[in-house]
């Protein structure tokens, strides 16, 4: 892998278990490199729908992508505090520039005042007949749910505001600074 250096962009590309491409966001700023993941930082980021369609996401937001665990983090930074979506995912790769992950359909949404609630259980449940998900898989994503949960209930950094707050602050930095460039 090439080496990776902070405030390099990059983009995400988000699969399906069957291979094909679910949907894509056109940045992701590296903002730090740790042993077992990288943070990213991004806002209004053009995001592409397998179909087609295309939109922008809302509010900036911090992410967090893990070598070894089934599970990404989104720390949306909305007016109202912060909320988290937390995909179910394979372990990320990069190629070519490019931040790929395999979605395995069930989400975490947290909310600013400390509720969660696991989304897309229906979803899964389809995919997992339609796409074949085997039973090992089955436990790993299960798994994956509940370390997510666990995470959160022990407050791990990934959900610490003011460490999110240092990272925007990163975030706003160098995208002023390749503004002046």
């Amino acid at each position: 892998m090439k080496r990776m250096y902070i405030g390099d962009k990059y983009q995400i590309q988000c699969y399906k278990h069957d291979g094909k491409i679910h949907r894509s966001w056109d940045e992701a700023i590296l903002l730090d490199i740790k042993k077992d993941y990288l943070v990213f930082g991004n806002n209004k980021t053009l995001v592409r729908e397998s179909e087609g369609t295309t939109w922008r996401t809302k509010e900036p937001a911090i992410m967090y992508f893990f070598k070894n665990k089934w599970y990404n983090i989104i720390a949306q930074m909305k007016s109202d505090g912060i909320y988290y979506y937390c995909n179910i995912a394979s372990p990320f790769i990069i190629e070519e520039g490019t931040i790929k992950y395999i979605d395995y359909d069930l989400d975490l949404r947290i909310f600013p005042k400390g509720d969660y609630k696991v989304l897309d259980k229906g979803e899964y449940e389809c995919h997992r007949k339609s796409m074949n998900y085997s039973n090992d898989l089955h436990i790993v994503i299960n798994n994956g749910m509940d370390e997510l949960i666990k995470a959160y209930n022990n407050m791990v950094i990934m959900f610490n505001s003011d460490a999110n707050a240092i990272y925007m602050r990163e975030y706003i930095d160098l995208k002023k600074q390749s503004i002046n460039q």
